[in-house]
């Protein structure tokens, strides 16, 4: 029977019920079985965590629920009523096991109490700031973020009433002289692209906690296989799916992890939005995370093997990577990943970008695509890529010198690998 909605819109009003009530007990999170699995390591979670076996089929693995709604009954009438909807299966938009299934092997990965998907990266970052901000709030970010998101906070913000001020990634002064009375977040990327700064999270944190500010992290670079946010008391972290996450260059998808009371704030923004992730995108993503250690392992190890031959290697003439003791915060970097590093090289290469251009067409294993995180290496050239936009004194005050490549690396040999790149620059420097 229907439950009675006569009082329904006074409760949202006073807010004794919804996401703005937050007081109320929650548990962790939608989930199909109660299982966290908390003690063990990161390949059995990426395996195990959120797995939904079949009972009534014997199923091995999470079906494919590829539906748009879901039959009503008290327990869905009581829930919407009180503001529990996101716990229940109603419509696919609000929440769909194939949802559930990933989203608790992701809160596993992280340690976080819930997590949500999305549809892409940057509907998790602009749903996730807008339902952590309100009108006439301030952001301090980074000047060395991702386009899109970069674009969205200064061209974006302004049009809700909002504000925000870029500084730079490293400098814990300069970000605190950057706060003010109305700042609200602190949104930084933990790996910076594409020359790869370590933003200090522990002295992130803690600046938080002094001036009573949430502090978000866009740990896309680094992944919760290299460092767990937040374990390091960061309130929220979100990451680009499509990139490590998934890890097949095959889907489009984003996440947010964090307490159960922040992530309930941003559930009705997603709604609001529309960037629900596809549930056959989530049986994708699920899949994809079975292996998300063991492929991690591989990019860590591979990138420091090359890293290390292309900053021996004559032609080469700067190398960025945390792994390196030549990178200039190499001793954070010890500290903060614990020898985890990452899959993502930079290195600039000498003759500028013509010999870099060059180098991209004699290489035959890495494809040359703006993404990064797939088991293939990915290569591409960041002034004609993800800093486009910007001029080429824009470029140079930055640090995006001529001859400069990024490079993602996958999970092939890395004999063949650094084979592949020695006959390419023999070849390129030959005349």
């Amino acid at each position: 029977m229907k439950k009675s909605y006569q009082n329904i819109e006074d409760k949202r009003q006073n807010g004794s019920v919804w996401f703005n009530d937050l007081k109320r007990k929650r548990e962790s999170g939608p989930k199909l079985q109660n299982k966290r699995y908390k003690a063990f390591g990161d390949s059995t979670k990426s395996v195990h965590s959120g797995q939904y076996d079949d009972p009534k089929t014997g199923a091995l693995g999470t079906p494919i629920f590829q539906c748009s709604t879901f039959y009503l009954n008290d327990a869905s009438y009581e829930a919407i009523e009180e503001g529990r909807g996101r716990d229940e299966m109603i419509y696919t938009r609000y929440g769909n096991p194939s949802q559930w299934s990933v989203q608790e092997k992701i809160s596993s990965l992280e340690n976080a109490e819930s997590s949500i998907v999305f549809s892409s990266g940057m509907a998790a970052i602009s749903s996730t700031l807008l339902a952590i901000l309100d009108k006439g709030s301030h952001v301090v970010s980074s000047r060395d973020i991702y386009g899109g998101t970069y674009n969205f906070l200064y061209e974006d913000l302004d049009r809700y009433g909002m504000s925000v001020t870029f500084t730079s990634p490293t400098d814990i002064d300069d970000i605190e002289n950057a706060i003010q009375e109305n700042t609200k977040v602190l949104y930084f990327e933990a790996l910076t692209n594409p020359l790869l700064k370590i933003v200090p999270i522990k002295e992130l944190v803690a600046l938080g906690k002094k001036h009573n500010l949430r502090v978000i992290i866009d740990n896309t670079f680094l992944t919760p296989y290299n460092v767990k946010m937040l374990d390091l008391g960061v309130d929220l972290v979100v990451n680009s799916a499509t990139k490590y996450l998934n890890g097949h260059s095959d889907l489009i998808g984003g996440t947010v992890s964090g307490s159960r009371k922040l992530v309930d704030r941003i559930w009705p923004q997603l709604l609001k939005n529309g960037g629900s992730m596809d549930p056959h995108a989530c049986f994708l993503l699920e899949r994809s995370l079975k292996t998300f250690a063991l492929r991690m392992r591989t990019h860590n190890s591979n990138a420091l093997e090359l890293a290390t031959y292309l900053e021996n290697h004559p032609k080469i003439n700067n190398v960025y990577y945390p792994g390196l003791a030549s990178h200039k915060q190499h001793e954070l970097a010890i500290n903060l990943l614990k020898g985890k590093n990452s899959g993502v090289i930079s290195f600039e290469i000498k003759g500028g970008d013509a010999m870099a251009h060059a180098l991209l067409n004699n290489l035959q294993l890495p494809k040359e695509a703006t993404s990064l995180g797939g088991v293939e290496s990915l290569i591409s050239l960041p002034y004609n890529t993800s800093q486009a936009s910007l001029t080429k004194e824009q470029q140079k005050a930055i640090g995006i010198n001529d001859g400069l490549v990024r490079l993602s690396v996958g999970v092939e040999d890395i004999e063949d690998l650094i084979t592949d790149f020695e006959q390419a620059i023999n070849n390129i420097f030959k005349n």
